[in-house]
């Protein structure tokens, strides 16, 4: 058989950045689970698929494991004729995880390419972080044994050690007893190695000799019923060890027989090999396609928050235009205002001489109070602030309900979101002086070639700027309806009159239309950016999180596929025993 693997690696490269980049932040009944499967994916990958992949020749892992009790140290210590591992008394046993191997092979394991993240010693130790490396000369080249932590054990990081070396199997030798051969704990192992595709091996420790039939037949019986009937069963009669805690010779002769001729079949080991890493690799999909159902419902609550948040603020902005477009602003002090700055003449004015300036200062100077112009820019001012706020207000109110009632934005919610920015009050008046100069910016850009406003310099521009803004607050563009006709007496119109004789009608009113259109678009800034602390928070999930993952596993199934590691017919372990 001959296999092409050089896509494999990039395709699980890609798969595993993707992985690890993917995030759920969000509480959703899914993101759990997620986490942790992701977490298990990334590990196999960097413990067991990469560096298996980058030396199909490397020797081949036994990673012994089983319930407490079972006996794997003691029956790693009697394959190889030596006390390579410690055998605890008291349970759990807590120490570091023993390789056994060749001296021949234990180059390979020192490297630290399989199982990168635990460090390696030659020391017996307590530190589940680290890997006991044993030279054992009985032990046959090719074949190294990793005997493991307790897979029901009650310590937590004992039971998630054993799970991360069992996922680094070549092949898994599972040790259980008469007594414990039926614990549900191993048996979902087994079902999870065997969906994996890594090939079984089983001892059944510790049988009575007056019930190894009945014993050994019922666990065939269970292995059949899990589609593990071809997984070899060796069963070891219970015994008394010698004075060095070994099994009798004649014990354990069958199994280290086999694994003897394993190990001197190097066809047999490239098998084994191949179907567990062709075994992994096959089961990615499938794990993978949980993580982008995951994704893809953080991907739906993010749109539902998103668009949540968006539509508060959006209809803070159309809040704001109807107030532009409503009359409602020419009411009040502005209105008190404009009539004062109407019918005092001062309008006319200012755009007739420049002696406007001088009556500004003696009137300002006489009476203590500024002059009417000031009054009305500063009552403009006040009110567009005021209505700023509100609507900021308003719409993080209105996001704040909706995320309260999601699960997912409830999660991410804090008192200060229910509330505009501390600062947007300075923001609010910051932004309607930069609109107002911006609004005197283009009466004198539009009339810098009308000679009448040139004549009258800053004063004429002012006075045209104020009207224009008066005129942003109307819906018909300066030309008062309602109320506004009935309240300025027909003054507004004579103003309007004057400057459509200076400008031009089409002028007034596109000056007007470009400074509403400023003013929405300045507003509109404010209120994304308050949005923005909301979306900022669920920024994490990205666009379309669950797409990518698909891709990534699409592109390794395509490579493993092209790689045809493993034949069409199921291989089977030589020397089954019975």
């Amino acid at each position: 058989m001959t296999e092409d693997t050089s896509a494999l690696p990039d395709a699980l490269h890609r798969l595993r950045t993707v992985i690890d980049s993917s995030a759920y932040p969000l509480v959703l009944p899914s993101a759990d689970d997620a986490r942790r499967v992701g977490a298990a994916l990334v590990a196999q990958l960097d413990d067991y698929l990469l560096p298996r992949l980058a030396r199909l020749d490397a020797p081949l892992l036994v990673v012994v494991g089983g319930s407490t009790g079972a006996g794997k140290s003691t029956l790693v210590n009697s394959i190889v004729q030596a006390r390579v591992t410690a055998s605890g008394v008291l349970r759990p046993t807590t120490r570091s995880p023993v390789l056994v191997a060749n001296p021949a092979d234990i180059g390979w394991f020192r490297q630290g390419d399989l199982l990168p993240g635990l460090t390696r010693t030659t020391e017996p130790g307590d530190d589940p972080g680290t890997l006991q490396l044993v030279a054992a000369p009985a032990l046959p080249p090719g074949l190294a044994f990793l005997d493991a932590p307790d897979i029901d054990s009650v310590v937590d990081a004992n039971r998630a050690l054993a799970g991360q070396l069992l996922a680094a199997a070549d092949l898994w030798l599972f040790v259980t007893t008469a007594a414990r051969y039926a614990d549900a704990v191993p048996w979902e192992l087994l079902r999870t190695a065997r969906l994996r595709g890594t090939v079984i091996a089983l001892v059944l420790d510790r049988v009575p000799p007056e019930a190894s039939d009945e014993v050994a037949d019922h666990l065939s019986e269970m292995l059949a019923a899990h589609d593990l009937a071809a997984a070899p069963l060796f069963v070891l009669p219970e015994t008394d060890v010698d004075g060095q805690g070994l099994l009798p010779y004649q014990v354990t002769e069958p199994l280290r027989d086999w694994f003897q001729q394993l190990a001197g079949d190097a066809a047999a080991r490239a098998a084994v090999v191949r179907q567990t890493l062709d075994g992994a690799l096959a089961a990615l999909a499938p794990a993978v396609a949980t993580l982008a159902g995951a994704a893809d419902d953080q991907a739906a609550a993010a749109g539902v928050l998103d668009e949540r948040v968006r539509t508060s603020y959006r209809a803070g902005r159309r809040t704001f235009e109807e107030g532009l477009q409503d009359g409602r602003l020419l009411r009040g002090e502005v209105l008190a205002r404009w009539q004062e700055y109407i019918g005092t003449g001062e309008f006319f004015r200012t755009l007739e001489a420049r002696v406007g300036r001088v009556r500004d200062r003696l009137v300002a100077a006489l009476t203590g109070r500024p002059a009417p112009a000031t009054q009305l820019q500063t009552a403009i001012e006040s009110q567009l602030v005021t209505l700023v706020r509100g609507v900021a207000a308003d719409a993080a109110e209105h996001a704040y309900g909706g995320w309260q009632s999601h699960p997912a934005g409830a999660a991410l919610l804090e008192p200060e979101l229910g509330r505009p920015s501390a600062d947007l009050p300075q923001r609010a008046e910051r932004l309607i002086r930069d609109w107002q100069r911006g609004v005197l910016e283009l009466v004198r850009a539009e009339g810098g070639d009308k000679r009448f406003v040139a004549r009258s310099a800053a004063y004429a521009v002012n006075a045209t700027g104020l009207a224009v803004m008066i005129a942003v607050f109307a819906s018909t563009a300066f030309i008062p309806t309602g109320l506004e006709v009935a309240a300025g007496a027909g003054t507004t119109v004579a103003a309007q009159k004057v400057l459509e004789a200076i400008f031009g009608d089409q002028a007034v009113r596109n000056m007007a239309s470009r400074s509403r259109e400023d003013l929405l678009e300045r507003l509109e800034k404010l209120l994304d950016e308050e949005a923005a602390r909301y979306l900022v928070r669920i920024r994490a999930v990205g666009p379309d999180p669950g797409q990518e993952l698909r891709r990534a596993a699409a592109d390794v199934e395509a490579a493993r596929t092209a790689a045809r590691l493993t034949t069409d017919a199921p291989f089977t372990l030589p020397g089954a025993a019975r």
